[in-house]
This record gives C-alpha cells, sequence and structure tokens, in this order.
C-alpha cells in the first residue's frame, strides 16, 4: 500500500512541490492506496456529495427526531437569516444553519455521509453549502472541496482520533470544523499552507471540547455544536486567507489534541456519565426517554 503523505507537513510539501492543490494529493493517494481509477474515486465522491444535498435539502424543510429531542432549529436560523436581523453575517448563519440541517436528519435517522463521523456530519457540507453562494463553485470545486477535508482528516485519524469515544468532541467536532476550514480556503483561493494555517487555527480553539451526550443519543448537545464547528471553520479559513498563522504547527496540534483526549476523564467521552448528560436536567430527559434503564448507565 503506498502512502504519500503520513502528516500534513509531507502533505503541504507535496502540494508546493509539485504545484498541486491538496486535493489533488488526495486523490492521487486514494489511487495508489485502492488501485481505484481516478474515474471511480471521483465518481464515488460525487455520490457523496449528492447525500450530502438531499440530507441538507430534507433538513430545511423541517424535521424531528424519535426522541423529540431535536428539530426544527435549521428552518428558525433559515426565517432569521430573512428577517433581515442577522448579527453574525448572513453567510456564518446559513453555514450554520445547514450544519444543523444535516445533524437533525442524523438525529431523525435520516442518511447523511460521515465527515469524518455522524455525529459530526453537519459541520463539512454546512460550510461547503454556505460558500457555494459567495464563490459560485463549479461541481468539480465541490467534490475537491470533499477531498480535501478527507486529506486533513486522513492525517488526524491515523495520527491521533476521530472518535468522540477515545478523545471527546474535540476530536469529532474539532476535526471536522478544522477539515472544513481547510477546504474552504483551497475553494477560496488560498496556498496549501494557508489550508494548514486554518486547520490548525481551527482545531486549537476546539481542543478540550468533551462528549457528553444527553441519553447517549447523537442530539443534545452533537447537534448545536455542528453549527459552533461550522462558524469556527469559517472564521478561522477568513483568518488563514487574511494571512494570520498558527504559532503552533498543524502536526503539533494534532498531537496535542490526541494527547489531551487520552488525558480527557472517560465520563466524558461518549458515556453519557459526565458534563452535560450528568445534569438534572440532562438525566432527566434521560428518563423521559428511557424510563429506569436509564438510571443503569449512571
Amino acid at each position: 500500500m503506498d502512502v504519500l503523505f503520513h502528516n500534513v507537513r509531507e502533505l503541504v510539501a507535496r502540494a508546493e512541490n509539485e504545484g498541486k492543490l491538496i486535493s489533488d494529493i488526495m486523490i492521487e493517494q486514494e489511487m495508489a492506496m485502492t488501485r481505484r481509477s481516478y474515474e471511480d474515486i471521483y465518481a464515488q465522491m460525487d455520490r457523496n456529495l449528492v447525500v450530502m444535498e438531499e440530507a441538507v435539502e430534507r433538513g430545511l424543510k423541517g424535521v424531528t427526531s424519535v426522541t423529540g429531542l431535536t428539530g426544527g432549529d435549521a428552518v428558525l436560523i433559515q426565517k432569521y437569516i430573512q428577517s433581515g436581523n442577522a448579527l453574525s453575517g448572513d453567510l456564518l448563519l446559513d453555514a450554520v444553519s445547514k450544519a444543523v440541517a444535516t445533524n437533525e436528519v442524523n438525529a431523525a435517522m435520516g442518511t447523511i455521509c460521515a465527515t469524518p463521523t455522524a455525529g459530526s456530519a453537519g459541520v463539512v457540507p454546512g460550510t461547503l453549502f454556505a460558500v457555494k453562494n459567495k464563490l459560485h463553485p463549479t461541481r468539480e470545486q465541490m467534490i475537491r472541496f470533499l477531498f480535501t477535508s478527507g486529506a486533513f482528516g486522513f492525517v488526524v485519524a491515523n495520527n491521533a482520533s476521530i472518535s468522540g469515544a477515545a478523545g471527546g468532541c474535540q476530536a469529532e467536532v474539532g476535526s471536522a470544523a478544522a477539515m472544513a476550514a481547510a477546504a474552504i480556503v483551497e475553494m477560496a483561493g488560498g496556498s496549501p499552507q494557508q489550508s494548514a494555517e486554518a486547520f490548525s487555527i481551527t482545531m486549537k480553539n476546539m481542543l478540550g471540547l468533551v462528549c457528553d451526550p444527553v441519553a447517549g443519543l447523537v442530539e443534545v448537545p452533537c447537534v448545536k455544536r455542528n453549527a459552533m464547528g461550522a462558524a469556527n471553520a469559517l472564521v478561522a479559513a477568513d483568518m488563514a486567507l487574511a494571512g494570520v498563522t498558527s504559532r503552533i504547527p498543524t502536526d503539533e496540534v494534532i498531537g496535542a489534541m490526541f494527547r489531551i483526549g487520552q488525558q480527557m476523564s472517560p465520563s466524558l467521552k461518549e458515556t453519557a456519565r459526565g458534563g452535560l448528560a450528568a445534569t438534572p436536567t440532562g438525566q432527566a430527559l434521560a428518563r423521559k426517554i428511557f424510563g429506569s434503564a436509564a438510571d443503569v448507565q449512571h
């Protein structure tokens, strides 16, 4: 199995030395590792994009989860944007609403594309479809957005973790937000190094985020954390495009995230025994959904 890069330093160096985009390197890596053709790999990512589009569209029409814990917030945010009163800007809130829409569909047992996980599936499509209205990319550029996200996700998955159970929510929504930031930069015309800077800036500001799902379900606070991840990604992308850099190199930031995850209490890593899940309201919601069985896990 041929691996073209093991870390972000190697990824950026290869892209810059060969005068290519991050997405080019990721496509080449997939071809080398899977022995599949460019056309086959590209078509698969196009199918992933279709799934994302359909999830966003469904979520923006309004969905509610079986438990009733989540649903309808994406619609509320879109209506607020249309009111003209948004304080944080239409593009940012559009990304937030579409990230929420995707995760509301996930909570309602709909089909989504894990990026990199189901619980963090809203950030990448949320930012992509919001930025689409600003940058007007081609279909190919939208697919490349996903390959760029995937390149950075590949590094995180192989050098740290993308699992909330292993590293907390920093490993899930944190990784998703950083992946999205890097891809936004490439789509906006930034350099491979600027993509890495955006990734670093985003991840640094998600470090320590715990995974504390109420009732053990990927709903509260997961859906709204995707919203914050999308906002974080957009701000970090703008900072990187403005020339702001991270004092800590990207690979060291990823290493720090991994070590923080190892040091994190098991009660804060998807067990529903700490954080928001352990609050009186969180426990009451769990009992309402699962009855006395909810007390067993605590």
